[in-house]
């Protein structure tokens, strides 16, 4: 899966190759119930799922993964979405990121012949994914309706997130033709200022108003209403479960 430069408004598939270093490759979702998860997002978004390692599934989109969903091994975990991050050595990646002041949450370990994967916190604690590829590069759709399509960050200092992501992840965000799916933003704008910063996954709709009814209808709830942003008009939901993730048109 080569890395991409198109523009934000085009569907993008997968050749086998690695995304670039700091490119958003990856996304998924810790649920206490698996089930209840594969009928909702299905709906939703119109996946189809097939088994995967562990205690997860993959979640496809005309055949092409675009997400997986994981039951949650300790009810003590968060039910959220998780934006990974490529990059081809996560074990240096991580010590950048301490080196940076961020912390590793879970250092890289493997996952089958798929990759390795690591968690990490940014300086002021906002949570996110290293994927290292083995035979899985990552999304093999993304920016396509029902697909992964921008990772928002909230954060109390966007001054200070620009300069840490953007000295770990230079080419990716500011690099010649870089197209980032990856923006910055005051967490005042959209939530309580209490909220802790964190990464907000958007998957594309071809229709918000509809896509809102389907949430809604499902059993998930709208948290933000729709507004306007510079990628596109926006709505924070939460699933069924309590995940939160955002739906994007463009």
């Amino acid at each position: 899966m080569a890395e991409n430069r198109a523009s934000g408004n085009e569907e993008v598939s997968g050749d086998g190759e690695a995304y670039g270093e700091g490119v958003p490759c990856w996304v998924d979702a810790q649920l206490p119930d698996l089930e209840a998860g594969k009928r909702f997002y299905g709906e939703l978004f119109g996946w189809t799922f097939e088994e995967a390692p562990g205690s997860s599934v993959w979640a496809l989109l005309d055949g092409e993964p675009v997400a997986a969903l994981a039951r949650k091994a300790d009810g003590r975990m968060p039910t959220v979405w998780t934006v990974y991050f490529a990059t081809p050595d996560a074990e240096a990646l991580g010590r950048r990121i301490t080196a940076a002041g961020g912390r590793l949450v879970v250092p890289p370990f493997p996952v089958d012949h798929l990759g390795a994967a690591a968690l990490a916190a940014d300086p002021q604690g906002a949570v996110f994914g290293l994927w290292q590829p083995g035979s899985h590069p990552g999304f093999g759709l993304r920016r396509a309706p029902g697909a992964f399509a921008w990772a928002q960050l909230y954060t109390r200092d966007t001054a200070a997130a620009n300069a840490f992501y953007g000295e770990l992840f230079h080419e990716a965000l500011f690099g010649a033709g870089a197209g980032p799916d990856f923006g910055r933003a005051d967490v005042s704008e959209i939530f309580p200022a209490e909220m802790p910063p964190h990464f907000l996954a958007h998957f594309r709709v071809a229709d918000l108003d509809d896509a809102l009814g389907a949430v809604q209808r499902l059993g998930g709830r709208i948290q933000a209403p729709p507004f306007e942003t510079s990628y596109g008009r926006v709505a924070v939901v939460t699933d069924n479960q309590g995940a939160s993730f955002a739906v994007l048109r463009r």
